[in-house]
């Protein structure tokens, strides 16, 4: 199943983080964990219409590995497979290699 999102949306496929410290101490699973602060783009929404008739410009592409806000996005499940879709303005930054 194709996720769509619509306006401003971003789908993100969420990053864990590593379970392993700098010095190479596996830290054990918790049901606790924080949620993910770094993902994928998916998917990618048209933009928001302005009252112009005209698209805003979305910042973000597919294949972009994003930092957004810890408790912006929504979680969403498809297909067995956990993802995020948050708005435009959650996306904090986009990590460059």
């Amino acid at each position: 199943m194709n996720i769509k999102p619509l306006a401003e949306h971003i789908v993100i496929e969420p990053i864990s983080q590593e379970d392993k410290t700098k010095s190479g101490i596996f830290l054990p699973q918790t049901s606790e964990k924080d949620r993910p602060e770094q993902g994928k783009v998916i998917a990618v929404g048209p933009g928001k219409t302005l009252s112009s008739g005209k698209k805003t410009e979305m910042e973000v592409k597919i294949g972009d590995i994003v930092l957004f806000a810890k408790y912006g996005p929504n979680e969403i499940k498809v297909d067995d497979k956990e993802y995020l879709i948050a708005k435009k303005e959650d996306i904090l930054a986009i990590l460059e290699q």
